[in-house]
């Protein structure tokens, strides 16, 4: 082979080694980044192309998709929208899936190695591959329940089955509709999205669970009560220090009584009592008795700051720096730098209702097949166990009593021993606005003696201190009454 010729194979053959190196790259290493980038418009039509499985709740589909004359060929529509759309979430060719809709992807576009058999069926045949189904855990009696005593103010709902952890309701308001979301207009798309992130009520935040957490107030001496009682030094009838000021060690700070009101005598009260009217120096002192490590280690036991998927993310709940014991009494009564979700106040409930052993939560209890066949089912699983089966019992007797006796009347119940702790709590940002108001709170379980429910509520900066009726007891207590009582039905 004279020497142009030998050159020019050396070229060509480099040149086919770079390809081959190329195509590697692209096929094998780059194929995941370059099937999730948002302008591979193939993949958006490859997955809107299926037939997504419906999520499903009480045997009735809340999210299906239909056949439409687009590229697109299914279309996704929700029923009761905005009622489930915490929930589902939202499938949009323009703006990719969230909740349920990104969760359980893989099952509802029929991808998922569960479903091996359905898709190799379809490559036999040659059919179009079709979704899974998801079947959740909610009680829709419940979810309408906790939507309709909401009605529209900001806030949000969760009700859990404290015996498996199931979640049998979650609301946030303002909602949204997300079959704005999920057409083929995309410039009708677009400017729903842009109407729902300009709204000032932030309809696309789930308040139940992620992206915002709240000061819980008083539902936090919940906290404060299982570490005490859990040293075995105290009980229901304990008389501890309750003045009507508490001077903060080390500080100029005070804390006083909801309302200024007087705990028992001025110098001391039972816990009984105490948790009953709520009273604020009592807890506080509690805790700096008690020390900050027991007071961190007794909110982690009940999940604060644990990553939990359900399968949706929910944001871990938070103590901040406590610095000092001033810091420390502050914690002690919800305030400060403490921050929670609604869904971590219900497992605090939770968790007390079933005897001390809190069940990890959770929202998807069946995935199928298309052919209805199930490819999994969710086991109840342990998460913590918070506090002692005795501790839980005394724990119940005394949020008993906070219904019948003290600030939680609102959620009586006739016939219906209903445990419940109030709570107002200070939100401390956008001072003179309402903004500002105070979040009120409510957490509970029923019925008390055969728990089937544990309900958190939050109203978001909907104590408006302008109004004679404005706390926690007041405004949240009948929304939390509404869901236990369809729970009940």
């Amino acid at each position: 082979m004279n020497t142009p010729l030998r050159r020019i194979s050396l070229v060509v053959m480099a040149m086919f080694v770079t390809l081959m190196v190329a195509l590697t790259s692209i096929q094998v290493f780059q194929a995941g980044d370059l099937n999730a980038d948002d302008r591979n418009r193939r993949a958006t039509y490859r997955e809107q192309g299926r037939e997504r499985g419906p999520i499903v709740v009480a045997g009735t589909p809340i999210a299906t998709s239909v056949p439409v004359d687009t590229p697109y060929a299914f279309q996704r529509t929700y029923a009761n929208g905005p009622l489930y759309a915490p929930v589902t979430g939202y499938s949009s060719i323009v703006f990719g899936q969230t909740q349920i809709e990104t969760a359980a992807n893989t099952v509802l576009n029929g991808t998922a190695p569960s479903l091996w058999r359905q898709r190799l069926g379809a490559l036999v045949t040659g059919r179009q591959p079709q979704g899974g189904s998801v079947e959740l855990t909610l009680d829709p009696e419940a979810q309408q329940a906790a939507w309709d005593a909401l009605d529209g103010r900001e806030g949000a709902v969760v009700a859990l089955d404290p015996s498996t952890g199931a979640i049998l309701a979650l609301v946030s308001t303002p909602s949204f509709d997300p079959n704005l979301l999920a057409g083929h207009d995309t410039a009708a798309v677009n400017e729903a999205w842009q109407t729902l992130i300009n709204d000032p009520g932030r309809p696309l935040v789930n308040r139940a669970i992620a992206g915002d957490t709240y000061a819980p107030g008083s539902t936090f001496k919940l906290i404060d009560l299982a570490a005490a009682l859990s040293t075995g030094d105290y009980d229901a009838e304990t008389r501890v220090p309750a003045l009507d000021v508490l001077e903060l060690p080390g500080s100029n700070a005070t804390i006083s009584n909801p309302g200024g009101a007087r705990c028992d005598d001025g110098e001391t009260a039972t816990l009984m009592l105490a948790l009953q009217k709520s009273c604020n120096t009592p807890f506080s002192q509690l805790a700096i008795t008690l020390g900050e490590q027991a007071i961190r280690d007794q909110a982690e036991a009940f999940g604060w700051g644990a990553e939990l998927s359900v399968p949706l993310t929910v944001t871990p709940s938070r103590l901040g720096e406590i610095e000092s014991e001033a810091a420390l009494g502050q914690t002690a009564i919800g305030q400060l730098d403490v921050r929670t979700t609604p869904m971590q106040m219900a497992m605090v409930a939770a968790g007390i209702a079933n005897d001390g052993e809190l069940m990890t939560p959770y929202l998807v209890a069946t995935e199928r097949a298309a052919d209805l066949s199930v490819v999994a089912e969710t086991s109840p699983d342990l998460f913590s166990e918070p506090v002692t089966p005795e501790v839980a019992r005394t724990m119940t007797e005394m949020m008993v009593n906070v219904v019948a006796n003290g600030t939680g009347s609102r959620a009586r119940i006739d016939g219906v021993d209903v445990a419940g702790k109030t709570g107002t709590a200070e939100s401390g940002f956008d001072e003179g606005t309402v903004r500002d108001y105070p979040h009120a709170w409510f957490t509970s379980f029923a019925p008390a003696e055969d728990p089937q429910v544990a309900v958190a509520v939050v109203l978001v900066n909907g104590a408006d201190p302008n109004n004679a009726e404005f706390s926690g007891g007041q405004l949240a207590a009948p929304i939390a009454k509404a869901v236990i009582e369809a729970v009940l039905r």
